[in-house]
């Protein structure tokens, strides 16, 4: 009795936090309201409209100072240039063997054959058939189609980047594991770095490490890092304590135990960072072409940038390809268990797999000093239809129906929707505008996520880039409002039957693995250079995210609250409304928290496209040295996406807590 009687003071205590803090949001947006209406009627001093420049610190100049004093007075770069020597000697030597570069060891190109023959053994023994055929034809279709050259430039970089990826996330990892004090200082860096766009991490890898391959690894490298070190110190931390037990009392040493007991128990999480790894730096090294890293992002921007779409969509479906074999065989490393053999097996037999991957290699190699085409295949030579392509998407876009639709789209939604919504954004005073942005983080995470908050866009408000941000926000705002719209209804119904459910979870997993870049194609056909082309790309981006999790928190709904309600008599439509969609609610909330965060990450890349937000002005950094401003644009996207992550995930963890469903 005295348990029930303290669950219920509790359960009172916080019904009326919760009442409270609801209140104060509610006079939040009341004074945010009447600033605004002052603002319209004229009576709004201008200095709680806008920060005025005067009082706008000089952050960029300041950071400008520390960087520069890091960079020269302490050294940095010439310790940097010194180490881009033995990394350029790694990429040489890598470019030397996937596409012949003339550097050591002079033995390259590797035929296209040969690597088409080990990806197909390496995906029989992961995944079968079906892994083979995948891994053999993504590397057959990029050489039929004349891409090879420029695949393996970017290829060249990723082998690099991402074994380095691996192995500092892996040992930080390991550190932060061991020491909780390098955990608790290490998480906020994470995950700022998580949250800051790409753009930042491309001018200092361009400062200290020169433009091009190493500049491009050395990004695509720190890029990647963030999820591995999650990741490992997840796994290690989940290892149960009667298996360190049991090699305990077997008189393993501390570093015994961690090879032989932590790091396999943990094998499973680790190798989903990898995978993460390798998906990031094959996302990050089509983006490095911004800073003049050669391969399929460069070729892409040059072939979108004179509108080329036919050979714009053959490179795009060439990164599509290699992101899906890669994801998908990485995801069968995880799930494939170590194979063990009887003592006294045969070496061969143990190695069966690996002899014949070389075999095949050595063989086309042989084949390929005979026959021309099965070592590289030339311009005359390839099945490249680019212009043919190019033709019929211009055909189909002059198709009657198609273009009045695509034009009334782009004239309602920019001259109705978009625009008017950007304007009134725009002319909400700063501090309203604050305060309705802590009154949100209040009435959904509470107190402490209202101060950070607050916290956050003021900072914002001080870096002197608010309508920049503004319009930034807007553009994730009208994109991921439109993504509900459509992919919360496509999520609800797949979720109706398995058949549907697993088509369509199919259809999110292979989408989730398209570099971003990819989205900029169907935008451009479609609605050319505009705002709704921004939006366009950002939502179909944003959607994945909020199908799958819609898909799968109605399916994770407990099968016995559905067959109460079938009890009580319910109705389709009251099952959905009163059981399904509020406990499926927290893990919903985890697809809106990632459709923001990828909006934010796409609208970045969307200043390809042509926009009036940080990311045009983050792009226009990379044609000078200004590291102050780039990292002060960087930091208000980061700030913004931060604000939105640790409210909507605060109150996910809250609502399971209440569900009885954990954390």
């Amino acid at each position: 009795m005295a348990d029930i009687a303290q669950s219920g003071e509790v359960q009172g205590i916080q019904a009326r936090d919760g009442m409270s803090t609801s209140r104060l949001a509610v006079v939040f947006v009341a004074v945010a309201a009447v600033l605004t209406l002052a603002q319209y009627a004229g009576l709004l001093p201008s200095v709680l409209f806008r920060l005025p420049e005067a009082l706008v610190p000089p952050f960029a100049v300041w950071l400008d100072a520390i960087f520069n004093f890091v960079k020269d007075d302490l050294g940095l770069l010439v310790l940097t240039r010194t180490l881009t020597e033995g990394l350029e000697w790694i990429l040489d030597a890598t470019a030397n063997l996937l596409f012949g570069k003339r550097r050591w060891p002079n033995i390259g190109p590797i035929p296209w054959t040969s690597v088409a023959a080990v990806a197909a053994v390496v995906g029989y023994y992961l995944g079968g058939w079906r892994m083979a055929l995948l891994g053999a034809g993504t590397f057959i279709w990029t050489a039929l189609i004349g891409q090879w050259t420029i695949a393996m430039e970017t290829m060249s970089v990723l082998v690099v980047a991402a074994p380095l990826a691996f192995v500092i996330g892996l040992s930080l990892g390991i550190l932060a594991w061991r020491k909780p004090w390098f955990n608790r200082a290490l998480k906020p860096v994470l995950s700022v770095l998580q949250t800051l766009p790409f753009f930042t991490y491309l001018l200092p890898a361009v400062i200290f490490f020169k433009v091009g391959p190493t500049a491009g690894a050395v990004a695509t490298t720190i890029y990647a890092i963030p999820p591995m070190i999650l990741m490992t110190t997840l796994g290690l931390q989940k290892v149960p304590a009667e298996v360190v037990e049991a090699g305990e009392m077997s008189g393993c040493s501390r570093w015994q135990l961690l090879r032989h007991v932590y790091l396999p128990s943990a094998r499973r999480e680790i190798l989903v960072g990898v995978n993460q790894v390798i998906m990031l730096c094959l996302a990050m090294v089509v983006l490095t072409a911004f800073i003049g890293m050669p391969g399929l992002g460069a070729k892409l921007l040059a072939m979108m940038g004179s509108f080329k779409l036919g050979r714009s969509f053959e490179i795009g479906v060439t990164i599509v390809l290699l992101a899906v074999m890669l994801d998908r065989m990485s995801k069968a490393w995880v799930a494939k268990q170590p194979v063990h053999f009887e003592k006294g097996t045969p070496w061969w037999k143990r190695h069966l797999i690996a002899l014949i991957g070389v075999g095949l290699f050595v063989f086309f190699i042989v084949v390929s000093q005979f026959v021309e085409v099965a070592s590289t295949i030339g311009r005359r030579q390839n099945f490249s239809q680019g212009r043919e392509i190019d033709v019929l998407i211009k055909g189909f876009l002059d198709i009657n129906i198609v273009k009045t639709t695509t034009g009334f789209l782009r004239s309602f939604l920019n001259v109705q929707v978009l625009i008017p919504f950007r304007n009134f954004l725009l002319s909400i005073p700063t501090p309203a505008f604050i305060l309705l942005i802590v009154a949100f983080a209040l009435w959904l995470g509470g107190k402490k996520q209202a101060v950070l908050a607050g916290i956050f866009f003021s900072l914002v408000a001080l870096s002197g880039w608010w309508d920049r941000s503004v319009i930034t926000l807007y553009s994730v705002i009208s994109a991921v409002t439109l993504a509900m719209m459509f992919g919360l209804p496509l999520g609800i119904w797949a979720a109706r039957t398995e058949k549907w459910s697993n088509r369509i979870l199919l259809v999110c997993d292979t989408a989730q693995t398209f570099p971003s870049f990819v989205y900029l194609i169907p935008a451009i056909m479609l609605f050319g250079i505009t705002d709704v082309a921004i939006v366009f790309s950002i939502l179909i981006f944003a959607m994945v995210p909020l199908t799958r999790y819609t898909i799968e928190g109605l399916r994770s709904v407990p099968e016995e609250m559905i067959e109460a309600a079938d009890m009580a008599g319910a109705t389709r439509r009251q099952k959905l409304w009163k059981v399904q969609l509020p406990l499926a609610l927290p893990t919903m909330a985890v697809g809106f928290n990632q459709a923001i965060m990828f909006a934010f990450f796409m609208v970045i890349i969307a200043a390809f496209i042509g926009t009036q937000d940080l990311g045009q002005e983050l792009q226009r950094t990379l044609a000078g040295t200004d590291m102050g401003k780039n990292f002060v644009l960087g930091i208000c996207v980061s700030l913004m996406a931060l604000t939105f992550d640790l409210t909507i995930m605060k109150w996910a963890s809250d609502q399971k807590k209440m569900l009885g469903l954990g954390d």
